[in-house]
Parts: C-alpha cells; structure tokens; sequence
C-alpha cells in the first residue's frame, strides 16, 4: 500500500519522492506516512542521490491530513514519531525541496516548510488551516525562525490560506513560476545542487541549521568546523584542477 502511495525514483543524482493519491488531493493517511517514512530513509542513504525533489501527483500538492481517517481513528495526541519528519526523526544533510502546485494546507504545509527549498507556481496557496478543525499545528514552531514572527501567529490563528506570492514575500518559498514551468524549474534547480560539491552542499546546509539560536562567534567557529572535512577532500583539491584544466569537476565525495 505505501508503495503505491509515496513512490522513490532517482534520476541520476536527484532523488524524486511523490505522492501519488489525487483522488484525495494527496491527503496524508496512515499509508501515505508509511510510505513518506520508507522514501525519505531511502533518501538518506542512498549515495547516490545528492538531492531530493518531494512532489505530489496532480492538482493540488497535498490538501493535510485525512481527516475522514481521523475522526474514524479517534486521534488525540500525536506523538513525536508520528509524522516522518525531515531533520527531526529523518535526519539527512543533503539538500531537499519541496515542488507545490495547487497549495499546501495544513500538513502540505508541513512538507513545504520541513523542505529547505521550495519553488511553487503561481497559483498556489497556503495555509496551516488547523485551527478550522480544532486540530494542533505543533510541527509549526520552528516557523517563526523561518518568517516574521507576526505573520507565522497570523497563519495560525486565521487558518486562511496566503497567495504564493505572498509567501515568496515572507521568504516562505524561493521561487515562484509559472504552472507550465513547474517541473522543469525544479528539475533545474536541483540538478543545479546536485552539480556541486557534495561535501560543500551539505556542510553549507548543517551549518544553517545548526548556527540557529548560536551566537555571532559561536555561529562562525560552528561553520569552521563543518567546513573542514570538505576543506580535507579529494574534492577540494578536484575543484581548482578542475578550473585551471578547464574542464567539469567530477566529485568523489570524499
């Protein structure tokens, strides 16, 4: 079941993890979650993917969570692995975005914001409608390290949805496009990662993440740290050889 739900594909070094239910608007059931949890340890250890794409099939990326299975299931309380969660439960420090059409709500939210990039058309929408079902947002607080604070309590507290220009004005999304471009401007945009240095890619993503709530001189002697072992690689030698040889790099990754 959870592999006709959520389905992994690499395409050289991009790794494309889809949501395949638009019957129901790819809401997220217990299916869904297995097959999340199944695709993102995938990811993580697959060698050869250096970034991951998370997508879903037809008009609208993914509309939360199933509500028809919840009232039948009586959920109260989540726990903390309930919901595959990038970068919580799911650690990897490679690179992943999240390509929305349609819109995110309330879970679809979720995958949006727990991705590091997202490219969205210009049609979407998003919302963390929660409180319109008297549900909890939990997996919501580290928004407020990702948009102004006053618009994160406006999401939560209004549950009504924002343009996708809006959220490319907050610094929610990284870039919008038109629907027809979509998948190509994400294809670009990941193939574009995966072109660069492995060992770079990744340390420039654990040191955003880990210099959040550092200080000034914490924050930089963090990033020294991480950036030493690509400093050390045979990759950091490859790049100017590369450059002076005028030819492609070709990354080992170590």
């Amino acid at each position: 079941m959870a592999d006709e739900l959520v389905r992994y594909e690499r395409k050289e070094n991009v790794a494309w993890v889809t949501i395949d239910r638009p019957e129901a608007r790819n809401a997220i059931s217990r299916g869904v979650r297995d097959g999340f949890k199944k695709c993102f340890t995938e990811f993580a250890k697959d060698d050869e993917a250096r970034v991951m794409v998370l997508s879903g099939t037809g008009k609208v990326f993914c509309a939360g969570a199933d509500l028809k299975e919840m009232a039948a299931s009586g959920l109260k309380v989540p726990g903390a692995n309930f919901f595959p969660y990038l970068n919580r439960n799911i650690i990897t420090d490679k690179p992943t975005i999240a390509m929305v059409q349609g819109g995110a709500y309330g879970g679809g939210f979720l995958l949006a914001q727990m991705c590091d990039l997202v490219v969205t058309e210009k049609n979407a929408k998003f919302a963390i409608s929660e409180a319109r079902w008297g549900r909890g947002a939990p997996w919501a607080g580290p928004l407020a390290w990702l948009i102004p604070p006053r618009v994160a309590i406006e999401l939560l507290v209004t549950a009504a949805p924002i343009s996708a220009k809006r959220a490319y004005e907050i610094g929610l999304v990284n870039r919008v496009v038109e629907e027809s471009e979509l998948r190509n401007e994400t294809s670009k945009l990941a193939n574009m990662i995966a072109r660069n240095a492995p060992l770079s890619v990744r340390a420039g993503k654990a040191m955003v993440y880990e210099s959040l709530g550092q200080s000034f001189l914490g924050s930089l002697e963090r990033g020294e740290k991480l950036f030493e072992k690509p400093y050390l690689s045979e990759d950091a030698q490859e790049g100017p050889k590369a450059f002076k040889e005028k030819r492609a790099p070709v990354w080992k990754g170590r």
